[in-house]
């Protein structure tokens, strides 16, 4: 593998060539994507399986829920992944799973994980951990992945690695995203993967349900701290009264970060149940400390939880106690 594209890197280029071997050896591979899969998960697992499928490997990509993104319907070999589990696989990969919980279910104990993440909560859980929390995103280690095998990155993986850079690192204006990031999206472009194409496919398809629900969300904005801290939430009824998803308000919230004077935010909403909450900061506010401390994890400025509540407002008032703790 080429010296430029492994600068800086963490992970131990042994486990690299441990993971391939396992993938060589194994008669039928289950790919695992995280509970509630963004872009950087489902775009990761599908670099692997355009992979395996264009070497005839036999293998199905996971999801334990099957409310997928359906913005992401453009990377190939999308409509293949399932959340069925195969009656058989004797390896599996997760990927992008910043603990053990996200695979989602419980992994038989006899089964080898290769475990391929980049958040700072990952423990090592896997056979094989291919973790850096320093990386751009998890697509950025599975094309490291690629690149020290010497694998061949076709147009398809090349599509499913971009999407996932391009979205962890909000189209390439986080700090994580540094001068190699643009050097692997760059060798991306040149094995096929459209710029133009793939953020047309992302940033021009809402539904007209997003713009009916982001109006409620950002009515319920409020500022503590002297408009240091903000917060928003989606209650269950609005999704019921705009026919919008979970995902159609997730946008409010990095609004809410463009705004000059805040410099973290938190946006809580109602999944099957429980409240997931979404954490951002800006500068040297780390936001993971709140997110473990109710058992979530994720990065120093982005990360997230959930709390095992109904009541939207109550998880909101939790987590703004748990700010100004550890805030002041």
């Amino acid at each position: 593998m080429k010296k430029d594209f492994i600068l800086n890197n963490k992970v131990d280029t042994n486990e690299y060539s441990k993971a391939l071997k396992l993938i060589e050896k194994s008669r039928y591979i289950l790919i695992i994507t995280h509970v509630n899969p963004d872009p950087d998960s489902i775009g990761s697992a599908l670099a692997l399986s355009n992979l395996f499928a264009e070497n005839k490997i036999k293998h199905k990509v996971f999801n334990v829920s099957s409310d997928l993104p359906q913005n992401l319907d453009f990377i190939p070999r999308f409509e293949k992944i399932t959340h069925i589990l195969p009656p058989f696989y004797d390896l599996a990969i997760s990927v992008d799973c910043g603990t053990y919980k996200r695979l989602g279910f419980e992994l038989p104990k006899n089964i080898p994980l290769i475990n391929f993440d980049h958040h700072a909560s990952n423990e090592n859980f896997g056979t094989v951990n291919i973790v850096d929390p320093y990386k751009s995103s998890t697509a950025e280690l599975v094309f490291e992945f690629f690149k020290y095998n010497g694998l061949n990155i076709t147009k398809a993986s090349a599509m499913s690695l971009y999407v996932g850079i391009y979205d962890d690192t909000l189209a390439f204006s986080l700090s994580r995203c540094d001068e190699q990031t643009f050097t692997k999206i760059n060798f991306l472009v040149e094995c096929g993967a459209s710029p133009s194409y793939i953020a047309n496919k992302l940033l021009r398809r809402d539904s007209l349900a997003k713009y009916r629900i982001i109006p409620k969300v950002l009515q319920s904005l409020e500022l503590h701290k002297e408009g240091e801290v903000a917060t928003i939430y989606a209650l269950p009824q609005w999704f019921k009264q705009t026919g919008a998803h979970s995902r159609d308000c997730e946008d409010a919230l990095d609004m809410i970060m463009s705004m000059a004077v805040v410099k973290l935010a938190y946006f809580v909403r109602s999944i099957d149940g429980f409240c997931r909450v979404s954490l951002r900061s800006k500068n040297n506010i780390d936001v993971s400390k709140i997110a473990m401390a109710f058992g979530g994890g994720g990065h120093f400025n982005a990360s997230g939880c959930t709390l095992e509540i109904k009541d939207v407002v109550e998880a909101k008032n939790l987590i703004l106690k748990e700010v100004i703790k550890v805030y002041g």
